[in-house]
């Protein structure tokens, strides 16, 4: 049995604050992915997840607290918990810039890893106290927004308790995620006293790495990568999705295409004997200790050229 971990990057947009959009319309469309009459959101994922027996992973950004008030996390956080997922902490930094007060003074920045480490702590300590106040049990995973934490967020989060991390994605190895971890990375790995889960992934062509998110990989590789997830020794898959992933780009209606993918993984999922859709609370510590020889799925063709053709096809249609 091997695990799958479906997390949720749970993020008011910043793109429509800037705009003068309304938090609550905010909230409507980048949390409930709220379209006409009918949501996309993190309440349709959950109905998905629950309906393959999976327990989701909402990585939930605080930070909007600090312009808009405490509530529209509490907003956020309610349904969640009510359902029985995990809350767990994600940040966006650039928030900072509109907060009338901040952890931090008037120190501001784009990822978690631009703070020194006492202002990571600061900003870390925060996050995970307002995630409580708000009706979360004490999260007890991290990822940074951008996946843009650096050792130091590692070494703040284990001095504040934090067990797991999964802020190491491959593919923002050389921009954004600057954790010191070789880019062949793959199963759990203990470093600086946090449990570092890497994004999962595949090869797509030769040794190109392409992350395990919903609007990244089509249905098919998906699929495959689940399936030979499955045959990994104690190696969490750990698939990216987002709260509002669901809808078009201009957030107007809804992306049935990736709906379509979304609902697939769910699926694969419930029905491979290998696979166990869970949280981190339901994570082993002992997976990781020891060296283990983790492979990713290799690269297929005519896997990848099914997804750019409908990848095209989405473009034309605007999804």
């Amino acid at each position: 049995m091997n695990d799958v971990l479906v997390t949720v990057d749970t993020e008011l947009s910043l793109a429509l604050h800037q705009r003068g959009v309304d938090p609550r319309a905010n909230l409507a469309n980048s949390i409930f992915g709220l379209v006409g009459d009918t949501e996309y959101g993190i309440r349709w994922q959950m109905d998905q997840l629950e309906a393959n027996g999976i327990t989701g992973v909402y990585f939930v950004d605080p930070m909007p607290a600090l312009v808009f008030g405490e509530e529209i996390v509490a907003a956020i956080v309610a349904p969640i918990v009510a359902r029985g997922h995990e809350v767990q902490l994600h940040l966006h930094p650039e928030w900072l810039q509109w907060a009338e007060t901040s952890p931090v003074g008037d120190r501001c920045g784009s990822n978690i890893g631009d703070f020194d480490l006492e202002d990571q702590f600061s900003l870390l300590g925060w996050g995970l106290d307002m995630l409580e106040r708000v009706g979360a049990p004490r999260p007890i995973a991290f990822r940074a927004g951008n996946y843009g934490a650096d050792d130091r967020t590692l070494e703040a989060l284990a001095r504040l308790g934090v067990l797991w991390d999964s802020s190491f994605n491959p593919a923002y190895r050389t921009t954004s995620s600057r954790i010191a971890l070789p880019p062949d990375t793959i199963a759990p790995v203990e470093r600086l006293g946090i449990s570092e889960i890497p994004v999962a992934g595949i090869f797509d062509r030769g040794n190109h790495f392409r992350p395990a998110q919903v609007c990244a990989l089509s249905g098919w590789e998906m699929t495959s990568a689940l399936r030979h997830a499955a045959r990994q020794e104690n190696t969490p898959f750990a698939i990216v999705t987002h709260s509002f992933e669901m809808l078009s780009r201009d957030r107007t209606r809804a992306n049935h295409a990736i709906i379509a993918r979304f609902e697939r993984m769910c699926r694969t999922i419930a029905a491979e004997p290998g696979l166990r859709g869970v949280g981190f609370a339901a994570l082993d510590p002992a997976i990781v200790s020891g060296h283990r020889a983790a492979t990713r799925l290799p690269p297929n063709l005519a896997r990848t050229a099914a997804r750019v053709a409908a990848q095209a096809v989405a473009h034309v249609r605007y999804e």
